[in-house]
């Protein structure tokens, strides 16, 4: 049986993949856009993409791209995505690696022009995925975080590095551009989303233990959920059966409880009714 010969069950095939393709994607943005870490029994948590007040897209420039000019030198970037240019787009030489000529600027998440010879050259200074993040100060979480992004280029290895400071009071855009050697800038922006969230506090909230928990829930929910629509679709089964590995699920209770049982009798060794096999014999 194969998904493309039952038209009628498009429909449901297409509402049971939806919630797996937005665990995909939810899953590929944090991995790149959020930083947590403990420190003085405190859990912080930055997640540059969520939406908060006023910010419905979290860190990202509703613009498509932050902008900053300094000395002659102009430095775009965008920050957990790429670039979008409906307006004012780079106009430069060499812009393969980031779009090309007629979509420059929009194949990659930060891009700078310096003026050689009369003339714009670009050079791409990271993407969304080679994104890492720290902390601005170790000694104080709640200052910000740091967004690296990165390029190694054929010539130069590139970089620009953004400090997203912690602003509860709005959004204030680049002022300043650094240059640390050769090819690596620094930035910064205030923005709400720069703030840290204390999840857990002295034993308040969830914890740890409680993230970790969900987390392997979800995933869990995710294996069965995927597993249920590939064996009901590609394989045909229909009842009960389309759980994933039934035959193990239905004997995990017995397995635990005859593991249990054993690792008890270790410890506590035989009970008072049990008869030993073996039995002295006089001569």
């Amino acid at each position: 049986m194969t998904i493309g010969g039952n038209f009628p069950n498009r429909p449901q095939l297409i509402l049971l993949l939806l919630p797996l393709i937005f665990a995909t994607i939810v899953s590929s943005v944090y991995a790149t856009c959020q930083l947590s870490f403990e420190q003085n029994n405190k859990l912080y948590n930055y997640s540059l993409t969520n939406p908060i007040r006023n910010f419905p897209h979290g860190i990202l420039s509703e613009d498509g791209f932050y902008k900053v000019a300094a000395n002659g030198t102009v430095l775009w970037f965008q920050l957990c995505d790429a670039m979008i240019f409906n307006h004012d787009p780079p106009t430069c030489i060499e812009c393969g690696d980031c779009g090309g000529i007629s979509r420059c600027g929009m194949g990659c998440s930060a891009l700078v022009a310096n003026t050689v010879g009369g003339y714009p050259v670009c050079t791409t200074l990271g993407y969304s995925s080679s994104t890492s993040f720290e902390l601005i100060d170790k000694k104080d979480p709640l200052k910000g975080i740091t967004a690296k992004l990165s390029n190694r280029g054929p010539k130069l290895n590139c970089s620009l590095a953004v400090s997203i400071v912690c602003d509860t009071n709005g959004v204030q855009g680049p002022q300043t551009l650094g240059l640390v050697g050769t090819c690596d800038y620094a930035t910064q922006i205030h923005h709400p989303s720069g703030c840290a969230v204390i999840i857990s506090s002295h034993g308040d909230g969830m914890g740890w233990f409680g993230t970790m928990l969900i987390i392997i829930l979800f995933f869990f929910g995710v294996y069965f959920l995927g597993g249920a629509v590939y064996r009901y679709y590609s394989l045909g089964i229909r009842g009960i059966d389309i759980i994933p590995n039934l035959e193990f699920w239905a004997s995990l209770p017995h397995t635990l409880q005859s593991s249990f049982t054993a690792l008890v009798r270790r410890f506590r060794g035989p009970s008072h009714g049990h008869r030993s096999t073996y039995s002295p014999v006089n001569f």
